[in-house]
This record gives C-alpha cells, structure tokens and sequence, in this order.
C-alpha cells in the first residue's frame, strides 16, 4: 500500500495535473489510442481517476485506492478495487487490457502482466504506457523521483525492459509508440506520436496473446 500512498491521499491534485497539463495529457492519451484495439471489450488495470479510461471509451477498470476510485466512478467508469497482481476477472474475458502509468508500482510486475493475459482473450491484447527510464527526460524523472511525493516509490522502466517483462509473461507481435518530447509543463501544444522508443518520456507499447 505505501506504492498507492500518496495517491490515496492526494487524488484530486493527481486528477487536476492533467487539465494543469493539458497538452502532455492529450498526447499521452492520442498515443495509447493509437495502439488500442478497436471495437471489443476492455478494461483498464490500474485505473486512477479514469481520465484514460473515459476518453478512450473504457467502462471498466481496477484500482487498489478508494480515493482514486471515487473520482473514476463520477466519470461513469465502473471500478472494482482490487490489484493487477490478482485480477477479480475470469479467464478469457477481454478483448483488450490497458494500463497507463502503473508498471512502475506493482509490487510484481511479472504476476501483474500473467494475470494481464490471463484475462485476455487468446486474440486479445494488452496495451501499456509508461515513462521511459531510458529517454532523455526519463532518465531526469528516474534521478529526481525522490523529490515527488508520487514517483518516490516508484521503479521505472526502460523500454527493453517492459519488453523482456512483457515476453516472459507470454506476449508477442510488440510495436512500440512514443511521445512527449520536452518538459510537459513547457509544452505549447500537443507532441506527435513517432514509432519506436527511446527519445520520448512517454512509451506506449502493445502485446497481443
């Protein structure tokens, strides 16, 4: 719990850094819909306040702290509390899985991504954003993240990493998505999304089962 502390405590001012960051938000939300499966049944994993989830036209998702889940609900997203180590989902279920920004807490990213595909369906894919420990600005996030009450427990990841986590857990066909190419709160509009990884803080990448 101490991973979802902060998040917990501070939910509302987690939810209000996107409308204060407008530009970094969209871009990050135009690169995981671009790797989004379309149509088919998704949820998202790690959920937060649904500012993903919502726009992205998910209506489900899974989220360890009460505070965050309270605001997802008044999106209209039905949240379940719960962990992605132990999904309350059965076999086969989805269509797609989604998880933003929350590799770098779970306790067992390994069990987190079995259980990711435990509940896909064998067609079905897993799409994951996250900040890349090896761009740029990534690597600015990684050596000051004792300074943020959010990041300070967090354990970034580089792209060849997610990719190595995401292959052990049975994944395959993996495309890679990058964006935000300065400091989020200098942007002046939204940044493209390019292919590949490595020069964007922000990585999007897909599996399929």
């Amino acid at each position: 719990m101490a991973k979802i502390g902060p998040y917990e405590e501070r939910a509302g001012e987690y939810d209000a850094w996107f409308a204060g960051n407008r530009f970094a938000y969209e871009s990050e939300l135009q690169a995981v819909g671009m790797l989004l499966p379309r149509p088919g049944t998704g949820v998202e994993i790690g959920v937060g306040t649904g500012r993903f989830a919502g726009k992205l036209g998910i209506r489900l998702g899974v989220e360890p702290s009460k505070s965050m889940r309270a605001i997802a609900r008044d999106r209209g997203i039905t949240v379940i509390g719960g962990t992605a180590e132990a999904l309350p989902f059965r076999d086969g279920r989805f269509d797609f899985a989604v998880m933003v920004t929350v590799l770098c807490f779970f306790d067992d990213p390994d069990a987190a991504l079995r259980e990711a595909r435990r509940v896909l369906k064998p067609s079905g894919s897993l799409v994951i954003g996250f900040i890349d420990r090896a761009s740029p600005l990534g690597k600015k996030y990684d050596a000051r993240k004792a300074e943020s009450a959010y990041y300070r427990e967090a354990t970034f990841h580089s792209a060849g990493e997610v990719a190595v986590l995401l292959k052990r857990a049975g994944f395959r066909t993996l495309v890679f998505r990058q964006t935000i190419f300065g400091e989020p709160g200098a942007m002046v509009g939204v940044d493209p999304v390019r292919e590949g990884s490595g020069d964007g803080c922000f990585a999007v990448v897909r599996g399929d089962k």
